[in-house]
């Protein structure tokens, strides 16, 4: 889908910053701007962004829908050669999909002090009672992360 061609900044960065376009396409549907990409080799094969509203669904998490969209694309629930990026720190329910898929590695943009189960609330990527770890990077470009959220619900308080 997207081949890696950056200069300068780091390759966590460049995967962030679509993950960041996919949150704006959220934001432009009304929706809670978080989104995601799964990477495979180097490749993106996978997007995602939240589509709760536009679905009526409580499932459609960004990450739930990028990790989804690769199963499908590598023919195979288990993701352990892939890296999700997400603007937001994951939740319980995605957390467990990480963790249920195997995915490799997972790097986020923001902290969720009120959701977030990688590292806020939960630490459910170490839980030592569980079979599966993935690494974890949270930080990355989390300014910009977090802006796009705070924007958004800025705007929404705006126009109450």
């Amino acid at each position: 889908m997207n081949e890696f061609s950056s200069e300068g900044i780091s390759d966590d960065q460049v995967w962030m910053a679509l993950a960041l376009q996919e949150a704006g396409q959220a934001a432009e549907k009304g929706e809670i701007p978080v989104g995601a990409v799964v990477v495979h080799g180097g490749q993106v094969i996978a997007r995602g962004h939240n589509l709760r509203e536009q679905t009526q669904s409580p499932l459609a998490h960004a990450e739930m829908l990028a990790l989804e969209r690769a199963s499908q694309y590598l023919g195979s629930w288990r993701l352990n050669d892939c890296t999700l990026y997400v603007t937001l720190e994951p939740c319980v329910m995605c957390a467990g999909v990480i963790l249920q898929a195997r995915v490799a590695r997972v790097v986020f943009g923001c902290l969720d002090p009120k959701g977030g189960a990688v590292e806020s609330l939960y630490r459910l990527c170490e839980d030592s009672r569980l079979n599966h770890h993935p690494a974890v990077t949270g930080g990355v470009l989390k300014r910009e992360c977090a802006a796009v959220l705070s924007d958004f619900f800025a705007r929404l308080r705006a126009a109450v």
